[in-house]
């Protein structure tokens, strides 16, 4: 069935949820993390900045797009039939008890146990006047020589404020009576929750009984306290602090840049110019200082969130890297994998096709093997895919290294990987200083790949290596969030890796590829074959089933082809860690597919596709979700797993994921994400510990192995 037909056949509002407010229903389950009981105190702090970090996105980018389109008047619905104007108003609805809800934890709950743990977070009039002093001290030396008071009168305009800063609104009265505003930026270069124990203890970070200690102010508050500093001679009338959020969504007119690079460097500039799209203000601000900042920040009382709290809580991780690791989950040290032992890499690449699951299995083997190209006398090329790649990149270095060594290196940089933007630019520029080939990306696509390719002379001719993975080349990433990379010298991937490397650098109108699906060219067509195969074995009475992993699901097409395989009777489980406009469970729709959400200690961020095929089990992974986006607006691909034993790797992963009773969450057909009902007899499954556990075992058994040998 063609895509237009499904779309005729499924197409109607009531089939799907709406994307932004199931993004909030997916921070929703962060939130119930940082509230779940069972978790050590550090990681309900951790999973507290999560949310905040996430929400502060949301409204940057989301919220400020539907603006946008409030403010041009558009009233077209969206495919599940609400407007830009019914989605703000249901964003408000949905956000507010959760926000409540996140307050009344921090305060009720984290606050007073992190004191009982010897983590505390002091008001400042706990202090006594000796204490006082000193932290007074502390501010006259480090914190006043950075604050700029700016006032707002006839003669100087309201001043500029930064988006996500926090900052302090004052009223002071002169002398003569009069009245005026200012505002006071809290500095970022300094973090928002001072350590103070070595300023008013004269044992740091020791308690009474000598055990370990924490104590802090929030930068805010010892600044309010000082406020007269700033304005010498007048009297501090009020002082309340506020944030604000901006719109922060790059929109790029390629087709009429000469230079990518300059165009993106100064839309990055802009970007702290967008309009404000949220004012959040602390509780006890009066509404005459509202008023003030809702008229000079041109937006109305609806964009105004008044917290009963700390503003901007994903400040908090900081808590997080304290090391009081009682308060944290065990510690996990990545397995390297017992494939990798053979000095030689790119021998044990020839021998076997190779999967690693992150963070179960350590990322070094990745850096190892472009380090080992950047050196090898043998290796004539490297072409790589970066799209974040973080601050102290290894791997770019050794790229950098390869240059200098006379290689041939070509790198696609992603300029266009938001909030990332400037750090691949400062790359791009490192890469090209030595000689590298950068190519930016073409016109109106973002490079999402995650592809490397390296050509090595060998005594029996030129042969080829490629490494491909579901996630991004960043060492740190890979130690936070669930990725499957993978090694294979296989002739007809590292071909279509050649020519999708071609088509990225030069010119080329390839449709077809040997054993890769590709973006924008066919792969919402491939998945959709493959689904309409597994209806077909399903109307000839053979077993039929689908199982799919992702972050997103939001593609009408794919849905209404989900949809289609429902009603076949084909049986369809998702792992769905964020959005999803699929309504499982639905008579008539969607009975024979269950979505379920896994969040965990790791953020899930593998995509892994599974067809039974009539037991000739086919396996795909990617770096694509299915998503408009990725599937019409970015470079992807999808890469099979032929190898039965990694065949076999993948269906236990999935088949763990879909027992998970713990960290998972099941959404039924109303919009609401349930966790798994367990009995009493039933055995706990925490797909990510389970996972963890594997890897760990396999390692042991293998270092037995060898000390046998």
């Amino acid at each position: 069935m063609a895509t237009k037909e499904l779309l005729k056949k499924y197409g109607y509002p009531e089939n799907f949820f709406n994307r932004d407010l199931s993004w909030l229903e997916f921070n929703r389950r962060v939130l119930q993390e940082a509230l779940n009981p069972n978790l050590p105190l550090l990681e309900k702090v951790k999973f507290v900045s999560i949310f905040s970090s996430n929400l502060d996105e949301f409204f940057m980018i989301r919220v400020s797009g539907l603006k946008e389109q409030i403010a041009a008047n558009v009233a077209e619905p969206t495919i599940d039939g609400l407007t830009p104007r019914e989605q703000i108003l249901m964003i408000q609805k949905n956000l507010k008890p959760m926000l409540d809800e996140l307050y009344n934890l921090w305060t009720n709950e984290i606050v007073p146990s992190l004191r009982e743990n010897d983590i505390i977070l002091h008001n400042f009039n706990e202090f006594s006047k000796e204490e006082k002093e000193k932290l007074t001290e502390f501010y006259t030396k480090e914190i006043f020589p950075v604050l700029t008071p700016l006032a707002f009168d006839p003669g100087r305009p309201f001043p500029y404020i930064s988006n996500l800063s926090l900052n302090i609104a004052v009223l002071i009265r002169k002398t003569n009576g009069e009245t005026h505003f200012a505002r006071v930026k809290v500095p970022n270069i300094i973090p928002r929750l001072v350590q103070i124990d070595h300023i008013i203890c004269p044992i740091r970070g020791k308690n009474g009984n000598g055990k370990p200690r924490a104590r802090f102010i929030w930068l805010g508050d010892l600044i309010k306290e000082n406020l007269q500093s700033l304005f010498p001679g007048m009297e501090v009338l009020e002082a309340h602090k506020f944030r604000i959020t901006r719109d922060t969504d790059i929109e790029l007119q390629e087709d009429e840049a000469d230079d990518l690079l300059s165009i993106i460097e100064e839309n990055i500039k802009q970007r702290r110019f967008g309009n404000v799209v949220r004012l959040e203000v602390a509780s006890q601000m009066p509404d005459y200082m509202l008023d003030t900042l809702i008229e000079n920040l041109q937006i109305s009382r609806e964009d105004v969130h008044q917290v009963d709290g700390p503003l901007g809580l994903s400040d908090v991780m900081i808590l997080y890297k304290l090391p009081f690791h009682q308060l944290k989950e065990r510690t996990y040290f990545p397995v390297v994998s017992k494939d990798f032992e053979d000095e030689d890499i790119f021998n044990v690449i020839k021998q076997k096709d190779i999967l690693l699951h992150h963070p179960f299995y350590s990322f070094s083997p990745v850096v190892d093997f472009i380090k080992k190209a950047a050196s090898d006398p043998d290796v004539l090329a490297i072409k790589q895919t970066l799209y974040r790649v973080g601050n102290d990149s290894p791997i770019v270095k050794a790229l950098i290294e390869a240059a200098d060594r006379g290689k041939q290196v070509a790198v696609l940089v992603e300029l266009k990987a938001r909030f990332d933007e400037e750090n691949n630019i400062y790359w791009a520029r490192e890469l090209e200083k030595v000689g590298v080939h950068v190519v930016y990306g073409l016109v109106g696509l973002k490079t999402h790949a995650k592809m490397t390719l390296v050509v090595r002379k060998e005594y029996d001719g030129v042969k080829r290596y490629v490494h491909l993975s579901t996630g991004n080349y960043n060492v740190v990433t890979t130690k936070l969030y669930t990725d499957i990379g993978f090694f294979t010298c296989d002739e007809k991937i590292c071909s279509d890796v050649s020519d999708i490397f071609n088509y990225l650098t030069g010119y080329s109108q390839q449709r077809d590829f040997r054993e890769l699906f590709v973006a924008p060219i066919n792969i919402r067509q491939k998945f959709i074959q493959l689904i309409f195969r597994e209806i077909e074995n399903k109307n000839q009475g053979k077993e039929a089933r689908i199982v799919m992993k992702f972050n997103s699901l939001t593609d009408p097409a794919m849905i209404a082809a989900l949809y289609e395989a429902s009603n076949a009777g084909v049986k369809v489980d998702l792992i769905v860690r964020g959005v999803c406009c699929l309504i499982p469970g639905k008579k008539g729709l969607s009975e024979n597919i269950t979505v379920r959400s896994i969040v965990g200690r790791y953020l899930e961020h593998s995509r892994i596709f599974y067809f039974y095929n009539d037991g000739k089990e086919k396996f795909y992974l990617s770096s694509a979700d299915l998503m408009q986006r990725n599937l019409d607006r970015r470079v992807e691909v999808v890469f099979p797993i032929n190898n039965p034993k990694l065949k076999q790797e993948l269906l236990t992963a999935l088949e763990i994921y879909l027992k998970d009773n713990v960290k998972a969450r099941v959404l039924d057909s109303e919009g609401n994400y349930n966790l798994v009902k367990v009995s009493s007899k039933e055995k706990l499954i925490n797909s990510q510990e389970w996972l963890m556990d594997l890897a760990t075992k396999s390692n042991k058994k293998n270092k037995k192995v060898i000390r046998s040998k």
